[in-house]
């Protein structure tokens, strides 16, 4: 191999190595940052663990049941000294999701009760990632990731009818359902 291909591949690499180390935060660092901090709970929920009747769902639940993997879960806690503090760690996760990689889905809510955000990382059939982000100035935020392989955001909504109609007081998810009432 000559010199100037070598000194050509060497900037190659040097240019992704340094492009890959300036991406900033990410969402999974901000998981693994708050997961065990002072006003933050954590939890991941295998989707095994829902204990769901596959013989009662139609072909679509199906589907949506099959490309999930887990749900993950990071929240901040709301009491009466952490609001300063709560609302930074809220401003991170914000500003996390405006990379252009999370296509937003939809908003809702208002300022009284709280609002949400859904994202996702991919497109179409070809989603890995839904994150759904809330918040309340009572309770806290909360992430909830959904992660999987080759999801469908309208089969996960009819999926999610599903839920409502089980009883999850039994699994780890009533800790998921439980902070947003």
């Amino acid at each position: 191999m000559n010199s100037s291909i070598k000194t050509l591949i060497m900037m190659l690499f040097l240019v992704v190595a340094l492009q890959s180390c300036n991406q900033g935060p990410t969402l999974q660092s901000f998981y693994v940052d708050s997961e065990l901090a002072p006003g933050f709970t954590s939890l991941d929920v295998p989707i095994s663990l829902l204990k769901i009747d596959e013989t009662l769902l139609d072909v679509e639940q199906k589907e949506a049941y099959d490309s999930v993997d887990k749900l993950s879960l990071v929240a901040y806690v709301a009491d009466e000294g952490n609001a300063e503090e709560m609302n930074t760690e809220y401003a991170k996760v914000l500003t996390i999701l405006e990379n252009p990689k999370y296509e937003e889905l939809m908003r809702g809510g208002n300022s009284t009760d709280g609002k949400f955000i859904v994202k996702c990382i991919g497109e179409g059939d070809n989603v890995d990632e839904f994150i759904l982000l809330g918040n309340s100035n009572e309770t806290g935020f909360a992430v909830v990731r959904v992660l999987g392989d080759d999801m469908n955001f309208s089969k996960i909504m009819k999926l999610a009818s599903v839920l409502d109609e089980g009883n999850i007081e039994e699994s780890q998810l009533k800790e998921i359902t439980k902070f947003f009432q």
